[in-house]
């Protein structure tokens, strides 16, 4: 039983969200704005029982003088640069525990995992916008009169400065550096090697942020995508501005970013999935022009998948 398109539907696909006349140049004026960012950062030193691997507490202060917080993983003994990742989490959590950081460090990887900004983590969201900011972030700043006041603007240009502090470290081979996440952070995982040409291996599972319209015609605006909903009924109930307000989604789209991705690229979907649907997460997949990989789970949904961990340590091992 289907939950979406079948298959050979979902492989053609590319989206119905618009993509905004201006959105190149709302991109490069936003990565300009980062040029202005330093890459400094302090340490925090974290006590872990391991032999093989220091942890630390990193925070660097991102657009819009947010404080980011990030955990830092690295081999305690590195001889020369080697390979990093960076790792991004699920929507409303944290970057979690240290244990699979560690993991990765104990094989050589210096790892950085950063907390977005707002959510259950450290990281602090200083932004003002006008407008409401109920039940999520998505909508944060769909009414501000800027669209630069979009709340995902500011974490998508976190993650390449996260990425950008990672390759800056002597232990870091800029050249040797990948992407890791699940849900959002599948889709920060795909907007970081989007923006940030570097980036040499990218693993997305079941992303987040893809598509809206599609979301909201397929009528599956719950759970993650549930603040479409709330924000049409407190906020435009009759539609007046359905057209201007998924174009701004636009902005904030990572199927709209997809063809700069330069990575190589495993690409992870459960056809299952009524969360993130299938097609929302083709439409960014097929936009792709990179050496790619679809990996698909045909009976799971936005779950725990079978084996997924040891594949992306396999993609990784060949930084």
């Amino acid at each position: 039983m289907h939950v979406d398109m079948p298959l050979e539907e979902l492989k053609t696909y590319t989206g119905k969200s618009p993509k905004p006349k201006d959105f190149d140049e709302y991109w490069e004026r936003a990565l300009q704005e980062l040029e202005n960012q330093p890459l400094d950062y302090q340490l925090e030193r974290v006590q872990y029982p391991s032999s093989q691997v220091d942890c630390y507490n990193l925070y660097f202060t991102g657009i819009g003088h947010a404080k980011i917080r990030c955990m830092l993983a690295k081999p305690k003994h590195i001889q020369k640069a080697g390979p990093g990742i960076v790792m991004f989490h699920g929507y409303g959590n944290s970057s979690g525990d240290w244990f699979d950081k560690v993991s990765y460090a104990a094989l050589g990887f210096t790892v950085l995992a950063m907390d977005c900004r707002g959510q259950g983590g450290y990281s602090t969201d200083p932004l003002s916008v006008n407008g409401t900011t109920l039940r999520g972030h998505i909508i944060r700043g769909l009414d501000d009169p800027n669209p630069d006041h979009l709340y995902y603007r500011n974490v998508f240009l976190d993650t390449v400065q996260t990425a950008r502090i990672l390759m800056s470290m002597e232990e870091v081979d800029e050249n040797r550096v990948g992407v890791y996440g699940v849900s959002q952070g599948g889709a920060l995982a795909t907007v970081c090697a989007a923006l940030e040409p570097r980036i040499k291996e990218m693993v997305a599972a079941y992303p987040f942020l893809s598509d809206y319209q599609r979301v909201w015609e397929m009528d599956m605006a719950s759970s993650a995508y549930e603040e479409l909903v709330y924000y049409f009924r407190q906020f435009d109930p009759n539609h007046e501005k359905h057209e201007e307000i998924f174009n701004r989604l636009g902005y904030i789209d990572i199927q709209n970013l997809a063809d700069r991705i330069k990575a190589r690229v495993l690409w992870v979907t459960g056809l299952k999935d009524t969360i993130c649907p299938p097609s929302t997460q083709f439409a960014a997949y097929n936009k792709i022009t990179s050496n790619k990989e679809l990996l698909l789970y045909h009976e799971y949904g936005h779950e725990y998948l079978l084996g997924l961990s040891d594949k992306a340590m396999e993609r990784f091992s060949k930084l």
